[in-house]
């Protein structure tokens, strides 16, 4: 029990609260209008004009339940603790507003965006709250038990939601993880071949500077090229490799290899078209393309529904290249789905390159991936 009240404590604020927004004014504008409304119809409402100015104090409140939700918590709870405090001091009958309710979104606030202290302290200052409210109304076990349930079920909710969300962060830094690896380790492939490469050169310079000395300028010629290619390359590496995986030393196919995804004698048809100077252009950009339009094409053959043909298209522009990939396959109506993992990891792939990635229903029907990557030419 300790141990999970300490992981509590110190548990982050999550980071996907939303910024105020104009439904959020209208939810206030909606409340405050219902205390108004209230505070005037309801007849016999000890202490009114009090009663109700209060209630509208705490409206604000509902701004803050994102960004600030103790804050918020401790506003709103403690404006219902003060008509608690009313109550039992001057011996009246009920103080409160059903409008005040709200509060309720505060404690969920609380739950689901607050941090592990904020949590642990504003449900404190609720339940002292809720008890004091309950002595103050003088409930009986009914009241306390249907009480007790209803903020537990906001409780839960929160938490139910907030879980959900940090499930989804997961999920994608998860992706996201897998992606740098997946570049890391082509990079890693790219520079232990350039390596290799200058490694031979330099043995057969040390061999033929004894014989011809005229010729090691060639080879050290070509060392330096290499050596200067490979440290462009390095430049971009992610530095976080796999561990415990075999590493093949070999060149990582590029765009040069799509047109072998090229296929005519089969259902769905691949169509590929080069335009443009493609060559020398950065290996990770390269490798990018080629592993882009490959997923793009077995995603299409996969889910694409009565789809026949699929074409690939890769065309150099000024400072870019742009990939698109689509198909005639049919298209459900209505907005476009949410991506899948496979789609969130090319995204992400593109990114790393500096670049971005669109994926969605073409005007024309079917499905359209598009990227676009920076050229990065290698020297």
């Amino acid at each position: 029990m300790v141990t999970v009240w300490r992981s509590l404590w110190r548990e982050p604020r999550p980071a996907d609260a939303p910024p105020v927004g104009r439904l959020d004014y209208l939810l206030v504008g909606v409340f405050a209008a219902a205390v108004l409304v209230e505070g005037i119809v309801v007849p016999g409402l000890a202490w009114q004009p009090l009663v109700t100015v209060l209630a509208l104090a705490l409206m604000p409140a509902l701004l803050w339940r994102r960004s600030r939700p103790l804050v918020a918590a401790l506003a709103g709870w403690g404006v219902t603790g003060l008509l608690s405090v009313l109550q039992l001091t001057v011996h009246a009958g009920e103080l409160g507003l059903y409008s005040t309710t709200v509060v309720l979104i505060l404690l969920y606030s609380l739950v689901r965006w607050g941090s592990g202290r904020e949590i642990v302290l504003g449900t404190a200052f609720v339940t002292v709250v809720v008890a004091l409210g309950m002595y103050a109304s003088a409930a009986g076990l009914a009241d306390l038990f249907g009480g007790s349930v209803l903020l537990l079920l906001f409780v839960a909710l929160a938490a139910v939601f907030r879980y959900r969300a940090d499930l989804w962060h997961r999920q994608q830094r998860e992706i996201r993880n897998q992606e740098r690896v997946a570049l890391a380790r082509e990079l890693h492939d790219t520079v232990a071949h350039h390596v290799s490469a200058i490694a031979v050169q330099a043995q057969a310079g040390g061999v033929v500077a004894g014989i011809q000395p005229e010729k090691a300028a060639e080879f050290l010629a070509v060392i330096e090229a290499e050596a200067s290619r490979t440290l462009a390359e390095m430049r971009s590496m992610v530095r976080v490799l796999r561990e415990g995986e075999a590493v093949a030393f070999s060149p990582q196919l590029g765009v040069a290899d799509l047109p072998a995804l090229a296929r005519a004698d089969a259902t769905p048809t691949v169509e590929v078209s080069l335009d443009g100077s493609l060559t020398r252009l950065a290996r990770p950009v390269d490798t990018a393309l080629y592993r882009l339009a490959q997923e793009s094409l077995t995603n299409a053959v996969r889910h694409a529904r009565s789809v026949t043909r699929v074409e690939i298209d890769v065309r150099r522009e000024v400072d870019a290249v742009r990939l698109r990939v689509s198909d005639d396959g049919q298209t459900e109506p209505g907005p476009a789905p949410k991506p899948g993992f496979g789609l969130l990891g090319m995204a992400e792939r593109a990114q790393l390159l500096g670049g971005s990635l669109f994926a969605g229903p073409g005007p024309e029907g079917g499905w359209v991936v598009e990227a676009v990557l920076p050229v990065e030419e290698v020297a």
